[in-house]
């Protein structure tokens, strides 16, 4: 009897214990894809790449996924986050692959107001993890603005991708953001580079 009261007292410990709480993952974005570079310098005037603006969910730092392949509801990750809040981490990948490519002499993400520069600004229209009959999609829209001298926009434009992940994992997702960023970085170049001569040489 009285193993049969442990046996029992067992059983109800285990029925009322609380799961365990999942550990918190930190995904970072992977290398960014080499955009093409200049042989010299498309501008004599540096590029000042600011912080991207991300509204509502999208200024936090948990990876954001639809409930549908619609994604006309979203939610947010609890224990999937990014290691960078997306508005710095765009910022700093554009910065970066701008750079790299030799489209200017200085490319950077902070100058003096009052220095003659291409300014980009950048927002946060669509960044989600979307389901769909093969597995998910990574969509990333954005909407980027350059202008001179706080004079009219000289580039104006949404710039979307679309990129399957390559399985159901979450790395896989976050490789597949990569690559949409970098399809939207690379279409927003050739828009930058088609400026040309006219600003700065």
């Amino acid at each position: 009897m009285r193993k049969l009261l442990l046996a029992l007292a067992c059983v109800a410990l285990a029925a009322c214990s609380v799961p365990p709480v999942p550990d918190v993952t930190y995904f970072r974005l992977p290398p960014p894809a080499a955009l093409a570079h200049s042989d010299k310098p498309l501008s004599s005037l540096p590029i000042e790449v600011e912080t991207f603006r991300g509204e509502g969910i999208y200024s936090e730092q948990a990876l954001i996924y639809a409930t549908t392949p619609k994604a006309d509801a979203l939610r947010a990750y609890h224990y999937q986050l990014w290691s960078d809040p997306p508005s710095r981490a765009l910022q700093n990948r554009l910065t970066e692959m701008l750079r790299a490519s030799g489209i200017s002499p200085l490319v950077t993400d902070r100058l003096p107001a009052s220095t003659p520069a291409l300014r980009v600004h950048g927002r946060i229209v669509r960044f989600e993890r979307v389901p769909n009959d093969a597995g998910f999609v990574a969509v990333v829209a954005l909407e980027i603005r350059v202008d001179q001298d706080q004079g009219e926009p000289l580039i104006e434009r949404t710039y979307s991708a679309q990129v399957p992940a390559a399985d159901a994992s979450m790395v896989a997702t976050v490789a597949a953001f990569g690559a949409a960023i970098d399809k939207d970085f690379a279409a927003f170049h050739v828009d930058l580079a088609a400026l040309g001569g006219g600003h700065g040489d």
